[in-house]
């Protein structure tokens, strides 16, 4: 099965209610969402004060370095945030609403139970990062959160929230 992308939806506004989701999608992304979402590229910089939602991905364990992007307003969920930052997803084709790929990383998906999958967590400016309990398409970030996102065996992102 190849991924399929799907143009980033314009921003709207946010509901302030959470659904529950299985325990697993607490491991990766969420259970919403089309295979793949393209985005448009990441900006280099996090959100001032509460003007957006801050996602920070760290692409190290795919031979790549930290970025950081800036999802303006207030998304509806981590998922509306990552692309709002910048970034493109698609989940897996045999786990769907589980994230396998970040901006095309790693070039091949991965089981989602195993020892590697995209791990998403959040955080204050400058905080320490909490593991998500909820996958990433049933979280609502508020503005002026910090989400993040690492590959490997569920470590958090290699850097502070900025």
């Amino acid at each position: 099965m190849t991924d399929t992308l799907i143009p980033a939806r314009p921003a709207r506004p946010a509901r302030r209610t959470l659904g529950s989701v299985a325990a697993a999608a607490a491991l990766t992304a969420g259970l919403l969402g089309a295979s793949a979402v393209q985005a448009p590229p990441a900006r280099a910089a996090a959100c001032s004060g509460t003007t957006g939602v801050t996602v920070v991905v760290d692409f190290t364990a795919v031979g790549g370095g930290i970025e950081t992007g800036c999802a303006p307003g207030d998304p509806a969920s981590g998922l509306a945030a990552l692309t709002g930052a910048g970034f493109s997803y698609a989940f897996h084709p045999r786990f769907p609403g589980f994230v396998c790929k970040i901006n095309a990383l790693p070039a091949t998906c991965t089981n989602p139970t195993g020892s590697a999958y995209w791990s998403y967590w959040h955080a204050q400016h400058g905080g320490p990062w909490s593991y998500s309990s909820l996958g990433a398409g049933s979280y609502n970030p508020a503005s002026g959160d910090v989400e993040g996102w690492s590959f490997g065996a569920g470590a958090q992102p290699g850097v502070t929230a900025p």
